[in-house]
């Protein structure tokens, strides 16, 4: 058996520490269910279409009513070559936007009042109570929705003419007859939703309800109308927007004094010029109650239509 003998005095020699390579972790592996990347990719690629799609258009607007009339007439450029504030300053001059905007809040405001009062009796009738006539009654209601809204104008102008020449009760050029148009519009449809909602809500929640002592009304207003508040909000969002942008009925069935902001847009093309500038700026400001109330209602308003539209 040999041995090693080491001089005295002899450096001892370090032995290098051996490195351990970390062990590869393998990746998961794909589930059966999951998609396919080809299918990952092409809608990755469909929706950035879409959000360039829908995008531009906004960033137009906004780059146009941040130029001068002068750039905005003249060869399209992306990036504006001077940035002015001036047309969010002269469109309350230009036009009287203060008044279109008071009126457009007060005949979108009573209309969605109106519509949601009236739709929430009726669906409630209709949900919870067997009448002579209840099929014919929703059919109805929702057959109106097949005819476009055109084919009610030439009527209803006529329909009003007659009735402020009979009883003096000026409903054409008036707030109230522009109120009553489109609740011809909104009612029906909300009408139908709120019936499907209220399908939607136990029955055992009403029953609760009368056997505590409430009546039909207390049932309704102390329990189903709290249970249906998403199907409520977003009949009232349908509501204010239907009134809000509509433009053609609001061309014929308004004047000077209760024209709205859809109509009075038309006043900054004139026989003259027509202000880019000022048109996207005020088509900018006309939105913004629009825009910041469904942010605000999104959570409902997708809840109540999800819910009033599957019984």
């Amino acid at each position: 058996m040999s041995e090693t003998v080491r001089t005295a005095g002899a450096p001892r020699t370090a032995r290098a520490p051996r490195t351990t390579k970390a062990p590869r972790t393998a990746r998961p592996p794909r589930s059966p269910m999951a998609p396919p990347r080809a299918f990952l990719w092409t809608r990755r690629i469909f929706l950035t279409l879409l959000a360039g799609f829908v995008l531009v258009p906004v960033y137009v607007m906004v780059s146009s009513s941040l130029k001068p009339l002068a750039d905005v007439t003249g060869t399209f450029h992306w990036l504006p070559s001077e940035l002015t504030i001036r047309p969010y300053i002269d469109i309350w001059s230009t036009v009287p936007l203060a008044k279109y905007f008071v009126n457009s809040l007060i005949v979108a405001g009573a209309a969605t009042v109106c519509s949601v009062v009236i739709a929430v009796f009726s669906a409630y009738a209709v949900s919870r109570y067997s009448f002579r006539g209840k099929r014919v009654f929703t059919v109805t209601v929702l057959s109106t929705q097949m005819f476009p809204g055109i084919l009610f104008l030439l009527p209803l102008f006529l329909l009003y003419v007659n009735i402020g020449n009979a009883t003096g009760i000026a409903l054409f050029g008036s707030r109230g007859g522009l109120i009553l148009t489109y609740l011809t519009f909104s009612l029906p449809f909300s009408i139908w939703m709120l019936i499907g909602y209220f399908d939607s809500v136990p029955r055992d929640l009403d029953e609760a309800a009368l056997v505590d002592g409430c009546g039909p009304l207390g049932a309704l207003f102390r329990v189903v109308v709290p249970a249906a508040i998403p199907g409520i909000v977003a009949v009232a969002v349908y509501a204010f927007m239907t009134a809000w942008g509509e433009v053609l009925f609001a061309s014929v069935m308004t004047n000077d004094t209760t024209r709205t902001l859809a109509v009075g847009l038309q006043g900054y093309s004139t026989q003259y010029d027509v202000y880019w500038n000022q048109i996207m700026a005020a088509s900018l400001v006309v939105s913004v109650p629009v825009v910041a109330g469904f942010l605000l209602l999104q959570r409902y308003l997708v809840a109540g239509l999800t819910a009033g539209a599957v019984k």
